[in-house]
């Protein structure tokens, strides 16, 4: 598919009208992008989740750079099946499951308490039960 064929088939978000704001949503989303860039390469720092919060501010800020990372050759697909079928990798899940699990050591070794642990692991593992009931594959086109 084309580029401009994925830009065009997203739905359409209003971009803000105040240039201001729009200023502050394309800043955010260039921020998270440097961020998710950043992620790809450094370990547990998550990536996806940088890059989607980059899509919602460059859809409010500019559809142009929506529209680029959108169709991005390497951020682009996660973030495309993540859209159409709520797909998380498997990858994806391992490392947020690994990097939530780390997280969560250093907090007991570094912490006074158990009660700081305790409550964030309680978070987490929540957020790793919705990761976890993610498909990890988009379904088969023409389902049979």
């Amino acid at each position: 598919m084309e580029r401009q064929d994925l830009a065009s088939e997203r739905p359409q978000v209003r971009e803000a009208r105040r240039p201001t704001v729009r200023a502050a949503y394309v800043t955010l989303g260039w921020l998270c992008v440097g961020l998710g860039a950043l992620g790809a390469v450094v370990p547990l720092l998550p990536t996806t989740v940088f890059l989607l919060i980059a899509l919602w501010a460059f859809a409010r800020g500019s559809h142009r750079f929506h529209a680029w990372l959108y169709s991005h050759p390497r951020f682009g697909p996660p973030l495309q099946a993540w859209e159409r079928h709520g797909v998380i990798s498997r990858t994806a899940k391992v490392c947020a499951l690994l990097t939530m699990a780390a997280s969560v050591a250093v907090l007991t070794i570094v912490s006074q308490g158990p009660l700081l642990p305790l409550g964030v692991g309680a978070l987490l593992a929540c957020i790793a039960v919705y990761i976890l009931t993610r498909p990890s594959r988009a379904p088969a086109e023409g389902g049979s």
